[in-house]
């Protein structure tokens, strides 16, 4: 019977304590796997959590609480940065808590970067070639054996 009393007194002592939390018995969330792709491989991909790799790879992040994004660059190529939605699904007593990634794996698609920026110089203009005397005066229409129907009808010859 004592023992009984004693572990009552202890759980009370316990319940009346501030800094105890059933938080303490839960572990640490494991490190996520983050694969990051691109198109062309080999583009250097940054996650704004910290870890980075060249694609095609995997990194570990820790498993985040927010939304983050990765930046991917490749020499010769347009930046790209994709977003990545961040799911948590708390758990209870009977199931842990879930955190999914969206898109997963995370992938970009880089553009080519244009041709690079010219130094300022004015733009070059053809000259201009003289016309020739001849072509200067505008051609007349060559005879034709047939008259045009639309030509107004000839000016008959003053009779004498």
């Amino acid at each position: 019977m004592r023992r009984v009393i004693v572990i009552a007194a202890a759980g009370l002592g316990l319940a009346g304590c501030s800094s105890f939390s059933l938080d303490s018995f839960k572990s640490a969330p494991p490190p996520m796997q983050v694969q990051l792709d691109s198109a062309p491989p080999g583009a250097d991909a940054v996650t704004s959590l910290g870890p980075g790799c060249k694609t095609p790879c995997t990194v570990s992040i820790p498993t985040p609480e927010t939304n983050f994004s990765v930046t991917f660059n490749l020499p010769k190529y347009q930046p790209a940065n994709v977003p990545v939605t961040v799911t948590r699904v708390p758990g209870d007593f009977t199931s842990p808590a879930t955190t999914t990634l969206d898109p997963s794996p995370v992938f970009a698609e880089l553009q080519p970067a244009g041709p690079p920026p010219r130094a300022a110089r004015k733009p070059i203009r053809p000259k201009k070639k003289p016309k020739p005397a001849a072509a200067a005066a505008p051609a007349a229409a060559p005879a034709s054996a047939f008259p045009d129907p639309n030509a107004p009808p000839p000016a008959a010859a003053p009779s004498r």
